[in-house]
């Protein structure tokens, strides 16, 4: 087990609407979020990019110009901060996401590892959005690695389901990638894996052994034990504005800060301590 735990701040999201919720979306927002993530101890952003017009911040955008923007003013907020760029689209159009990965060159890319149906049911037994298809079939994996390897960027491997995660070795097997590891365990998504602390020790099993890995817990106040036995079993730990807008007493947060903070403390009561930027550098390979 690594004593080192590095924290992960995922800024804000594709869903959040900033008319609704405190998220942030101009390059202004996202640094002052990103320095109190930082100052927290977050080592790494997690960005996704919104439209910059008035009223249009609830909208994606791929715009090479805003990534490089906000990359720009996030760097200058926080000395030596390891950027992971989102990359996640459905759809057979996602070349505006292999340019944001080419033209910027993050340190580090979310790499979805594989197809999930992506549903959530309301109370009232009726979909909470019309369902959808999140696919990631093999040949845009490997589109995103091709680039990804193109730019000196790492990719983070995205697994939403048990079945993502055995792909992922295979990814390696197949010599479709053949650089360092990450897997981020998505848990929390509606049909997806469960929030479940239970499950984790299944999952590290099916990893790659040297791998690194993470988890992402998507919910409210109930996803608190599983960042504790994530932090407990030697993971590195994520959550920000688009995981999550709630602490374990039920409190809601206004800022990335805080939840920065309360994954801090689930690091020190595991007995490990905070890797800064240079040391998460260090544990994943990332350049300099």
């Amino acid at each position: 087990m690594s004593d080192k735990a590095v924290i992960t701040c995922a800024l804000n999201g594709v869903l959040t609407d900033p008319k609704q919720h405190n998220v942030p979306v101009t390059p202004e927002q996202m640094a002052r979020e990103a320095r109190a993530a930082f100052n927290a101890g977050a080592s790494i952003m997690h960005i996704h990019l919104r439209q910059q017009a008035p009223n249009k911040g609830h909208l994606p955008s791929w715009q090479v110009d805003v990534s490089k923007e906000i990359q720009q003013a996030i760097r200058e907020a926080c000395p030596g901060v390891i950027i992971n760029h989102t990359t996640g689209t459905s759809g057979p159009n996602y070349q505006g996401a292999l340019d944001c990965v080419r033209e910027t060159r993050p340190e580090i890319a979310a790499c979805n590892a594989g197809s999930l149906n992506y549903l959530k049911v309301k109370a009232d037994n009726t979909w909470a959005w019309p369902p959808m298809m999140f696919d990631n079939a093999v040949e845009k994996v490997q589109d995103y690695l091709d680039v990804m390897k193109e730019a000196g960027t790492i990719p983070e491997f995205e697994c939403f389901d048990v079945g993502i995660v055995r792909c992922v070795g295979m990814y390696r097997q197949t010599g479709m990638y053949s650089g360092p590891l990450e897997y981020n365990f998505v848990m929390g998504v509606a049909s997806g894996m469960p929030a479940d602390p239970d499950l984790l020790p299944i999952l590290l099993k099916l990893k790659a052994p040297e791998a690194h890995w993470q988890v992402t817990a998507i919910g409210r106040a109930e996803i608190w034990p599983l960042h504790q036995r994530a932090a407990d079993l030697g993971g590195h730990l994520r959550s920000g504005l688009e995981d999550t807008f709630y602490l374990c007493d039920g409190t809601k947060v206004t800022s990335n800060g805080q939840l920065v903070e309360a994954l801090a403390a689930c690091a020190k009561r595991a007995g490990r301590q905070i890797a800064s930027p240079a040391e998460a550098r260090q544990i994943f390979g990332t350049r300099h």
